[in-house]
This record gives structure tokens, C-alpha cells and sequence, in this order.
């Protein structure tokens, strides 16, 4: 990897540290913000506490292949910057607002300048030899994974701190930070192959996924494994205070989901290596086998820890999914699409991120929590099987190409 490309790395790992930990700080307080406008019912607050945090992905669905496309055009680093700025000014005015219906249009807007890391990961990717792809992804991920954990914490002492309006404010300057850092980047590509194309019309991106089975269904899986990751997030405080009782709920919930955040970050760059020497379809197949294996006991714990250790255990084997993924695409897109590409595999993940939570949601309410984690164990175990067949079907298409 030449000395440029590292630079770029480093400098877009602590921007995407800022950008991920700056997401998540508000998040454990939405609900708490919309509370201190007036006095609503908790069915009320309950109910814009969900719209306001999904709408973010319903925008960040319908422009992350839009923002793909201009950047494969006219270059990433430029959306970079446009998109922190983006997404600085919408937070930062976000602790003025003084009703909810502000509150969920300025959410809105942030959706639409959201696909930061998703435009980071083409950045690094096409400037990036595919035999060490799953590597630097893998690195490059642990930068978004070390602000997610960090992220709520903070936010929650900014709150205590500051109160609700100044948290966001001190969010917004931490994204103004990360634009601030692609300014010290230098945009360049791998070589391509001698008379490859240099641009790709809309419609022939499309035909290129589609004419590529393995390709389309390891995209088409980013939506079952977010749907899978995502069914738990808005029950996990609920189960937690069930295992463990009201006494520090916030605390222990935390914990609870930093477990896998955890697992996580030990484990991404390894997976993304052993996807570099083994072949990344096999290491997806048997990622999801063993996501879904390690999903299915958290819904028979008895006790907090348990359920701890087995987050922190789902963490280790869920990680090495992304960075797997965005390194075969990288290899089966030509670097003229592959920001376009990678912009409708960020699109299928915030869709899998909409649809999660309303489907965990439901199945807790009418089966019970432990519903929760069988079905997602078998929505990932599922995924496993159908990328096995479509490797089965399509062996030269799954097979690596250096």
C-alpha cells in the first residue's frame, strides 16, 4: 500500500471515529429531548421517539446510491467534505428546535448527508489493491466502532453536564472536525486495467449487479443481517431490566450493548485479513453460520453477564461481515461504479436498519423477548444458506480474482 493510501487511512479512520461517535451521542436521549418540550403522554413521546430516529434512514436510503454516483463522478473527497458540513449544520441547529415536528425535519435533513463512512469505505476502497482489501476495510471500520462505543457515554455526560440543546452543539463542532480532516487528504485510484472504462451510466451499474448473482445476493443480505442486527436494539434496555432489575438500568443497558460493539473491534481487521487469504465469500457463509449460531442463546440467559458475554461472543462474528463485503464488492466492481455500488449496498443496510427495529418490536409484543433472538438466529443462519447456494451455483463468480 503506498505511503498516500496510509495517510488517507489514519486520517479517515479518526474522521469516521468522529463522525460515528458523534451519531450516537444523541441517540440515548432522543426520546428524552422530545419529553422536555411539553407535557406528552409516554405513548406520544414513545411514538415520535420512533419516527424521528427511523426517518434519518428512510433520507439516508434514497440518496446513499445519489451521492455514490456523484462521487464515482466527481470525486469522493468533495462529498466527504459536503457531507459533514451536511450533517454539522443539521445537529448544531438541532439544539434550537422547540417542538418535535422540528426536531423530525431536521433529522430528516441529516439523513440526507448521513452516508459519510459509506462514502469514506468507497474512498479508501478505490485506492485500496484488491489482495489487502478485507484488511484496510477492516481497519478502517474499527475507527466507526470505536466512536459508536464511545459515542453514547459521552453523549449521556454532555447531557448531565450541559443539558440536552448544548450536546448537540458540542456534537455538531465533532463533525465539522471530521469535514475538517478530509482537507488533509489526497484523492487517487488503483490502476485500472488497461482499457477499462472510466464511466458507467446508472442503468449499466445496475446490469452489472444484476448480471452477477453473487454479487446481487451478497448485497441483498446487507438488509437481513441489519434487519437481524437491528430487530434487538429497541427492546435490549427492556430485556436487560428484565434479567437485572430497574437499579442502574442505563448503565447496565450500556454495557449490554457495548458488548458487541466490543467484540467488534477486536475482531474486524482479523476477519478482513483471513477474507484477504481464504476468500471472502467462504469467510461470509461462515460468518452468518456462526452470527447466527452465537445469536440464539442470548434469548435463554438468566442473568445479565450471560447475556454480556453472549453480545460480546455475536460481536466477534457479526464484525468481519462489513468489512468481508465491502472488499468483494470492491473486487467485483470496476473502480468507475464502485461508489454507486457500494452507495445501494449502504441504501439495503439502512433499509434492513428501518425494517429491524418495527419487526423486534412486534415479535417481543405478541411472543415474548426470547422470539426475538430465535428468529434473528434464523434470519442469519438463513442468509448463510443462501449465499452457500448461490456460491454452489455461480463457483467462478465467487471465487476470488487478483
Amino acid at each position: 500500500m503506498i505511503k498516500q493510501t496510509k495517510r488517507n487511512l489514519m486520517i479517515m479512520w479518526f474522521a469516521n471515529f468522529f463522525v460515528a461517535g458523534s451519531m450516537t451521542m444523541v441517540l440515548p436521549f432522543i426520546s428524552l429531548y422530545i419529553e422536555s418540550f411539553g407535557d406528552y403522554s409516554p405513548t406520544y413521546v414513545q411514538h415520535w421517539s420512533g419516527w424521528t430516529f427511523a426517518i434519518t434512514f428512510v433520507t439516508a436510503f434514497l440518496f446513499s446510491p445519489v451521492w455514490g454516483r456523484i462521487g464515482d463522478l466527481f470525486g469522493r473527497r468533495k462529498i466527504l467534505i459536503l457531507s459533514g458540513i451536511g450533517m454539522g449544520i443539521s445537529i448544531f441547529l438541532m439544539g434550537y428546535v422547540t417542538n418535535v415536528w422540528q426536531l423530525f425535519f431536521l433529522r430528516l435533513f441529516t439523513g440526507i448527508f448521513t452516508g459519510f463512512i459509506g462514502m469514506s469505505q468507497a474512498f479508501i476502497s478505490t485506492q485500496t489493491p484488491k489482495e489487502i482489501a478485507g484488511r484496510v476495510m477492516g481497519t478502517l471500520q474499527t475507527g466507526s466502532i470505536t466512536g459508536s462505543l464511545m459515542g453514547p457515554l459521552l453523549g449521556g455526560v454532555l447531557a448531565d453536564l450541559f443539558g440536552f440543546s448544548d450536546t448537540f452543539k458540542w456534537t455538531s463542532i465533532a463533525i465539522f472536525v471530521s469535514a475538517f480532516l478530509v482537507f488533509f487528504t489526497k484523492e487517487h485510484k488503483v490502476q485500472t486495467k488497461k482499457g477499462e472504462k472510466t464511466r458507467y451510466s446508472s442503468k449499466a451499474v445496475i446490469q452489472h449487479i444484476i448480471s452477477n448473482p453473487v454479487l446481487l445476493t451478497v448485497m441483498l443480505i446487507s438488509t437481513l443481517v441489519q434487519i437481524a442486527h437491528f430487530s434487538i436494539q429497541p427492546i435490549l434496555s427492556l430485556y436487560v431490566s428484565e434479567l437485572h432489575g430497574p437499579e442502574n438500568l442505563a448503565f447496565f443497558a450500556g454495557i449490554a450493548f457495548s458488548a458487541a460493539g466490543l467484540g467488534n473491534l477486536l475482531m474486524a481487521r482479523q476477519w478482513g485479513k483471513i477474507g484477504d487469504q481464504h476468500g471472502y465469500i467462504k469467510t461470509l457463509v461462515i460468518l452468518l453460520f456462526l452470527a447466527g449460531v452465537f445469536y440464539l442463546p442470548g434469548g435463554f440467559v438468566s442473568n445479565m453477564w450471560q447475556l454480556v458475554l453472549v453480545r460480546f461472543a455475536l460481536g466477534i462474528t457479526i464484525g468481519g461481515i462489513i468489512p468481508v463485503r465491502i472488499a468483494y464488492i470492491r473486487q467485483e466492481a470496476p473502480v468507475a461504479m464502485q461508489g454507486e455500488v457500494l452507495g445501494y449496498n449502504t441504501s439495503l443496510r439502512f433499509f434492513g436498519n428501518i425494517i429491524g427495529p418495527v419487526i423486534g418490536g412486534l415479535i417481543s409484543g405478541y411472543l415474548g423477548f426470547s422470539a426475538v433472538f430465535v428468529v434473528t438466529s434464523l434470519l442469519l443462519i438463513l442468509s448463510g444458506l443462501i449465499l452457500l447456494g448461490a456460491m454452489n451455483r455461480h463457483p467462478k463468480l465467487a471465487k476470488d480474482s487478483y
